[in-house]
Protein backbone atom coordinates (compact mmCIF):
# COMPACT_ATOMS: atom_id res chain seq x y z
CA UNK A 1 0.00 0.00 0.00
CA UNK A 2 1.77 3.10 -1.01
CA UNK A 3 1.05 6.42 0.82
CA UNK A 4 0.04 9.32 -0.45
CA UNK A 5 1.34 12.73 0.30
CA UNK A 6 -0.79 16.08 -0.75
CA UNK A 7 -0.09 19.75 -0.43
CA UNK A 8 -1.07 22.87 -1.61
CA UNK A 9 1.07 22.78 -4.86
CA UNK A 10 1.39 18.37 -5.65
CA UNK A 11 0.56 15.22 -4.68
CA UNK A 12 3.05 12.50 -3.71
CA UNK A 13 2.24 8.84 -4.38
CA UNK A 14 5.50 7.81 -1.75
CA UNK A 15 7.29 4.89 -2.92
CA UNK A 16 8.73 2.59 -0.59
CA UNK A 17 12.52 0.84 -2.04
CA UNK A 18 10.91 -2.52 -3.02
CA UNK A 19 7.95 -0.08 -5.15
CA UNK A 20 10.83 1.73 -6.55
CA UNK A 21 12.76 -1.20 -7.30
CA UNK A 22 10.05 -3.50 -9.28
CA UNK A 23 8.63 0.35 -10.62
CA UNK A 24 12.31 0.97 -12.53
CA UNK A 25 12.33 4.05 -10.28
CA UNK A 26 14.74 6.19 -8.42
CA UNK A 27 12.01 8.16 -6.77
CA UNK A 28 8.72 8.52 -5.87
CA UNK A 29 5.88 10.31 -8.44
CA UNK A 30 4.96 13.68 -7.74
CA UNK A 31 2.08 15.41 -10.01
CA UNK A 32 1.35 19.34 -9.27
CA UNK A 33 -2.30 19.94 -8.39
CA UNK A 34 -3.02 21.52 -11.64
CA UNK A 35 -2.36 18.63 -13.60
CA UNK A 36 -5.54 16.67 -11.67
CA UNK A 37 -8.65 15.96 -13.66
CA UNK A 38 -10.72 13.37 -12.47
CA UNK A 39 -10.56 10.78 -9.66
CA UNK A 40 -12.71 7.60 -9.75
CA UNK A 41 -12.49 5.22 -7.12
CA UNK A 42 -12.83 1.13 -7.95
CA UNK A 43 -12.82 -2.34 -6.24
CA UNK A 44 -11.13 -3.78 -9.12
CA UNK A 45 -8.01 -2.12 -10.34
CA UNK A 46 -6.93 -4.63 -13.21
CA UNK A 47 -9.75 -3.55 -15.14
CA UNK A 48 -8.16 -0.19 -15.42
CA UNK A 49 -4.65 -1.60 -16.40
CA UNK A 50 -4.03 -0.61 -20.26
CA UNK A 51 -0.85 -0.84 -22.59
CA UNK A 52 1.73 -2.99 -21.58
CA UNK A 53 4.54 -2.51 -18.69
CA UNK A 54 7.33 -0.53 -19.76
CA UNK A 55 9.50 -0.47 -17.79
CA UNK A 56 7.50 -1.99 -14.87
CA UNK A 57 6.81 -5.15 -13.06
CA UNK A 58 3.26 -7.36 -13.77
CA UNK A 59 2.20 -10.64 -12.07
CA UNK A 60 -1.23 -10.98 -12.84
CA UNK A 61 -3.09 -11.21 -10.36
CA UNK A 62 -0.04 -9.96 -7.31
CA UNK A 63 0.71 -7.17 -8.72
CA UNK A 64 1.34 -4.60 -11.16
CA UNK A 65 3.93 -1.85 -10.74
CA UNK A 66 5.52 0.71 -12.81
CA UNK A 67 4.68 2.45 -16.46
CA UNK A 68 2.07 1.18 -18.83
CA UNK A 69 2.53 2.10 -22.34
CA UNK A 70 -0.33 2.16 -24.46
CA UNK A 71 -1.89 4.19 -27.37
CA UNK A 72 -3.70 6.61 -24.99
CA UNK A 73 -0.39 7.65 -23.08
CA UNK A 74 1.80 6.34 -20.04
CA UNK A 75 -0.12 5.62 -16.96
CA UNK A 76 1.79 5.02 -13.78
CA UNK A 77 0.25 1.97 -11.66
CA UNK A 78 0.76 0.45 -8.89
CA UNK A 79 -1.62 -2.48 -8.00
CA UNK A 80 -1.44 -4.99 -5.34
CA UNK A 81 -3.79 -8.22 -5.12
CA UNK A 82 -8.01 -7.54 -5.63
CA UNK A 83 -7.83 -4.25 -3.63
CA UNK A 84 -9.69 -1.10 -3.89
CA UNK A 85 -8.06 1.70 -5.85
CA UNK A 86 -7.99 5.48 -7.27
CA UNK A 87 -8.16 6.13 -10.76
CA UNK A 88 -6.55 9.55 -11.29
CA UNK A 89 -6.58 11.01 -14.77
CA UNK A 90 -4.34 13.68 -15.45
CA UNK A 91 -3.73 16.69 -18.21
CA UNK A 92 -1.29 16.19 -21.28
CA UNK A 93 1.18 18.31 -19.63
CA UNK A 94 1.93 15.39 -16.64
CA UNK A 95 4.37 12.94 -16.83
CA UNK A 96 1.91 10.11 -17.03
CA UNK A 97 -1.94 10.29 -18.50
CA UNK A 98 -3.14 8.29 -15.09
CA UNK A 99 -1.91 7.04 -12.22
CA UNK A 100 -3.93 4.06 -11.07
CA UNK A 101 -3.16 2.94 -7.18
CA UNK A 102 -4.87 0.40 -4.84
CA UNK A 103 -4.95 2.06 -1.88
CA UNK A 104 -7.94 1.68 0.87
CA UNK A 105 -7.76 5.59 1.73
CA UNK A 106 -9.26 6.61 -2.18
CA UNK A 107 -12.35 8.55 -0.16
CA UNK A 108 -9.81 10.24 1.70
CA UNK A 109 -8.18 11.32 -1.15
CA UNK A 110 -11.14 12.90 -2.74
CA UNK A 111 -12.10 14.26 0.64
CA UNK A 112 -8.29 15.62 0.74
CA UNK A 113 -8.64 17.20 -3.04
CA UNK A 114 -11.48 19.00 -1.99
CA UNK A 115 -9.67 20.89 1.18
CA UNK A 116 -7.21 23.62 1.51
CA UNK A 117 -4.26 22.36 2.05
CA UNK A 118 -0.47 24.03 3.74
CA UNK A 119 2.86 23.97 1.90
CA UNK A 120 3.88 21.01 3.93
CA UNK A 121 3.52 17.29 2.57
CA UNK A 122 1.01 15.91 4.79
CA UNK A 123 -0.69 12.29 4.46
CA UNK A 124 -4.26 12.32 3.07
CA UNK A 125 -5.43 10.78 5.82
CA UNK A 126 -4.48 13.10 8.80
CA UNK A 127 -6.03 15.70 6.34
CA UNK A 128 -9.29 14.29 6.14
CA UNK A 129 -9.18 13.50 9.84
CA UNK A 130 -8.09 16.59 10.97
CA UNK A 131 -5.23 15.43 12.83
CA UNK A 132 -3.64 17.92 11.37
CA UNK A 133 -5.43 21.40 10.65
CA UNK A 134 -6.05 23.07 7.49
CA UNK A 135 -4.91 26.85 6.42
CA UNK A 136 -8.59 28.19 7.42
CA UNK A 137 -7.79 27.16 11.23
CA UNK A 138 -9.71 24.35 10.88
CA UNK A 139 -9.49 20.85 10.78
CA UNK A 140 -11.41 18.91 8.18
CA UNK A 141 -14.36 16.57 9.46
CA UNK A 142 -15.36 13.17 8.24
CA UNK A 143 -18.48 13.23 6.27
CA UNK A 144 -21.79 12.37 7.93
CA UNK A 145 -23.87 9.65 6.61
CA UNK A 146 -26.51 10.04 4.60
CA UNK A 147 -30.07 10.02 5.92
CA UNK A 148 -32.78 7.84 4.06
Amino acid sequence: MVTLLLDSTQLEVVLSPIERLLSFRKSSVRIERTHLRKVQLTDDAWTWLRGVPSPGTHVRPVMALGTWKSAGGDDFVVVRGRRPAAVIDLDGEAEFQRLVVTTRHGLALVQALRLETDSSPTDVIDIVTGAIPTPSGRGARAPRPATV
